[in-house]
């Protein structure tokens, strides 16, 4: 069952990413391409901490935007990805943007690094691909004591958002046949591997951008904003959420 899901997860990926190299996508990019492309990305990427000095892993890197703004932080960046052809551009963005890591094809389930290898680990739309106890026990054994894993996620709380994901259309639905976004209860086995297992919620109101790219975002963003802040509970209601990670 597990290989199965495996190399359904592979071929997906790997199908988006040839479709991705057809299209010859600029692979150099400013930071703030990356870190401004969705409203939880700069503040998540900044509960990484100081990255000078530090060993980096980037969880399911993708293309590789991520592993080549956490080189320019100052990092020693390794990246993994389940699809080959993700490596490949992975690999391919981090040279055109004068950069330099390691990056090699792996399961984030079972991963081919030594105990204690990375002060610091993002990841971006990929826990929720994951049986998280497995991953769980894999990203505490490759963290150093004190480590801090970040994660950006999609979130299953809202019913209403469960609904227009499953009926509406808008760009970029395709998913593979197995994930489906978190909610807290997917996230109960970290407890287990990390003393520390925080989550916070982004696009409260500020979801509907999804479907929609006209004027009064950053009004509802701001009032997102302070409502999250009067009322945290409310952070199961959000589309995304930053789950973040605490090594012992």
């Amino acid at each position: 069952m597990r290989t199965t899901r495996l190399l359904a997860e592979q071929q997906f990926h790997d199908r988006q990413a040839a479709a991705r190299a057809a299209a010859r996508p600029e692979l150099r990019f400013p930071d703030a391409a990356f870190l401004d492309h969705e409203t939880w990305v700069r503040p998540a990427f900044r509960r990484l901490g100081d990255l000078r000095g530090t060993r980096a892993l980037d969880y399911g890197c993708g293309h590789g935007m991520a592993a080549v703004v956490l080189a320019r932080a100052g990092a020693d960046v390794t990246a993994f990805d389940l699809s080959p052809g993700y490596v490949g551009e992975a690999r391919e963005r981090l040279r055109a943007n004068g950069v330099s890591g390691t990056v090699v094809v792996a399961d984030g389930e079972e991963l081919p690094f030594p105990d204690r290898s990375f002060d610091a680990v993002w990841g971006n739309a990929i826990l929720h691909h994951l049986d998280l106890a497995k991953a769980g026990r894999e990203l505490a054994r490759v963290m150093k004591p004190g480590g801090v894993a970040v994660f950006c996620e999609p979130w299953g709380g809202n019913p209403l958002l469960a609904a227009a994901r499953r009926w509406l259309p808008y760009p970029g639905k395709d998913r593979t046949p197995d994930e489906v976004p978190l909610t807290a209860r997917d996230l109960e086995p970290l407890l287990a591997s990390f003393p520390v297992v925080a989550w916070e919620g982004f696009q409260l109101f500020g979801m509907v951008r999804r479907v929609w790219r006209g004027t009064g975002l950053s009004l509802l963003d701001a009032a997102d904003r302070r409502l999250l802040r009067a009322r945290p509970e409310l952070k199961n209601w959000c589309r995304y959420v930053v789950v973040t990670l605490r090594a012992a």
